[in-house]
């Protein structure tokens, strides 16, 4: 027995699709964590790709991987991969030791960009991403900041929860050695209010996504005046001792 994510394909690919166009918020993301991933790297939950590409044009060694196979079948086409660099991985599998040993201590990077919210067992989801990694290796988690800002676009995407500096430490502070947590994307938190709460809109509109993704560099420099104190989300990078 195992338990999957909530059902994301619908609204969930509508998402993705949204903020695929936004290329410059997608690679200001990549930009923040690519530091913290080298060597062979694992993208758990890569959706469509949307910041996987980059990392695909720079040459890097990277896997992918999702547990939805229309996502799969989807990156694996528009990236000409196989079988062996397009994986079905879920990491909040009950056996997942068992299921994926294959795999264990495979990566030295692995990152996961706005998915443990989705899971209601996020302590064992992040133990079981340390045991993809080498001795030395990095997880890399982002995750939707701010539990006053849960809102109707949360309920549609199903999130569980939304996590703070403090909340998300804790959790990943007992499974490494802590290399950094910031806030990232303090812009973000105005949109996401007024989309959400104001407007009560329940889903990222493409018109809005467009617009966002033009004050990028202003949106980037506001978050070096800022010493990313704030923001949308919160990343927190962890290295495995053992």
């Amino acid at each position: 027995m195992h338990f999957e994510y909530k059902d994301l394909d619908e609204e969930g690919l509508s998402v993705l699709d949204v903020i695929s166009s936004a290329d410059k918020f997608n690679e200001w993301m990549y930009e923040t964590i690519a530091p913290n991933c080298t060597g062979t790297i694992l993208e758990i939950g890569s959706g469509i790709g949307n910041i996987s590409q980059f990392f695909i044009k720079e040459n890097k060694s990277i896997f992918m991987s999702d547990i939805r196979s229309n996502y799969r079948n989807f990156i694996k086409h528009k990236f000409d991969l196989d079988d062996k660099r397009v994986i079905d991985i879920n990491i909040a599998d009950v056996d997942f030791k068992d299921k994926y040993s294959e795999l264990l201590g495979k990566f030295d990077s692995v990152f996961c960009l706005n998915v443990i919210e989705h899971i209601q067992d996020d302590n064992s989801s992040v133990a079981n991403m340390m045991q993809l990694l080498k001795a030395g290796g990095k997880l890399t988690v982002l995750v939707p900041a701010y539990h006053s800002l849960y809102n109707g676009l949360d309920k549609t995407l199903n999130h569980y929860r939304r996590y703070n500096k403090k909340s998300l430490l804790k959790l990943m502070s007992k499974y490494g050695i802590l290399i950094n947590v910031f806030y990232f994307n303090a812009v973000g938190i105005l949109g996401w209010f007024v989309s959400g709460k104001l407007f009560k809109n329940k889903t990222i509109l493409q018109g809005e996504m467009k617009l966002y993704n033009l004050f990028v560099p202003f949106i980037k420099l506001v978050d070096r005046l800022l010493f990313q104190k704030i923001g949308l989300s919160v990343i927190c990078v962890i290295k495995k001792t053992d």
